[in-house]
């Protein structure tokens, strides 16, 4: 029987497959989906590989928030910033990808007819 491999022994590329491949799904059960965004799944999903591996790599470091400087301070983590970064990245990622409730409620109900009734009516002046 073969070893279901575990998720922090993934390739980044497997890795990154599987982050496509459930991104479709779920932009395809919300209804959102089109081929033309598959660059945009790729980037996303890239993003999103990246910060789950330095998600691992900054809890191997016993969650280390800060660093010491040369001149005897200190910073924050490269790991820390990073993940901030990739973080606000994905978060604009998905809203474009319609994968948050934010973006859902930002997106037009396709069953209407495209105008609210209120503009309805002042048409029908």
């Amino acid at each position: 029987m073969a070893e279901i491999p575990d998720e922090e022994s993934l390739s980044f590329q497997d890795r990154k497959d599987k982050i496509v491949r459930k991104t479709v799904t779920d932009m395809k059960k919300l209804g959102v989906f089109k081929k033309e965004y598959a660059r945009m799944i790729d980037m996303f999903a890239d993003l999103v590989a990246q910060y789950e591996l330095l998600s691992v790599k900054f809890k191997d470091s016993g969650f280390e928030v800060e660093v010491m400087t040369d001149q005897g301070g200190s910073k924050k983590s490269p790991v820390v910033a990073t993940l901030e970064t990739l973080r606000k990245d994905i978060l604009a990622y998905s809203d474009r990808l319609c994968l948050n409730p934010r973006a859902k409620s930002m997106t037009p109900d396709k069953k209407g007819s495209g105008t609210s009734r209120l503009a309805g009516k002042l048409k029908g002046r």
